[in-house]
């Protein structure tokens, strides 16, 4: 079954969110969403998550879909080693044995075994972003929603998560739902783009990418067809 968002209202106050908004997510893709500041992103974020009631309309195929998440923020456990931040969600769901596979392995794919015993205090920004995704991938959610996890990071530390987070999604190619503000950043991850309008919002595009995104350059044509096309639906 599809995951559809259908016929949705939310309002706060006087102030109408979403009216009568539609969107199909699609499975086991990077759905990536756009739209300018307040139109509604992280709200759509919230409902999908049940961390906010809407007025009326439903959410069809999300029923007892477990979920993780990925935010700006790392959000680590700061009185906890990496290891332990990882393990810590872990706990209640696999043995000793299995936690501990589990979480080698994806402490290897984003380059951070080394550090498997250090204190988030002890880490750069950028490894502790890291940690955050590999613990959100380390969690066996049907789907991972992403909240601007690389916004106000220098190009190149961005580069480095980027390429962390494509590492784990191209081993599982889980159900992906990523805000963003950035047009770089869904065309080098989104299979499906779609941009909100101001609000009530509705989407006033989407677009497909069939190119794997281990072969996405943003300075080849094809892209920057597309980053034109976006710029323009704004």
């Amino acid at each position: 079954m599809p995951l559809q968002i259908r016929n949705l209202y939310k309002s706060f106050s006087t102030l109408k969110i979403f009216k009568n908004f539609n969107m199909t997510i699609h499975k086991n893709k990077i759905n990536c969403i756009l739209g300018p500041s307040g139109c509604g992103k992280t709200t759509l974020l919230n409902i999908i998550a049940g961390l906010e009631s809407i007025d009326s309309g439903a959410l069809v195929g999300f029923e007892n879909k477990s979920l993780s998440f990925i935010f700006q923020e790392p959000r680590l456990l700061e009185w906890m080693t990496v290891w332990d931040n990882i393990d810590f969600v872990l706990k209640d769901i696999f043995p000793k044995q299995k936690r501990q596979y589990i979480i080698t392995n994806y402490l290897k794919t984003v380059d951070l075994l080394e550090f498997k015993n250090y204190y988030p205090k002890e880490l750069s920004g950028g490894m502790k972003q890291r940690v955050s995704i590999a613990r959100a991938f380390a969690y066996p959610s049907d789907i991972l929603i992403m909240d601007e996890p690389f916004k106000g990071l220098d190009n190149k530390l961005k580069n480095t998560l980027i390429k962390s987070f494509l590492r784990l999604w191209l081993d599982d190619k889980r159900t992906i739902i990523f805000v963003t503000h950035d047009i770089d950043e869904s065309l080098l991850l989104g299979d499906d783009i779609f941009i909100l309008s101001k609000n009530p919002a509705h989407i006033k595009k989407h677009i497909t990418i069939d190119i794997a995104q281990k072969n996405r350059n943003i300075e080849k044509e094809s892209l920057i067809s597309i980053k034109n096309i976006l710029i323009n639906s704004f």
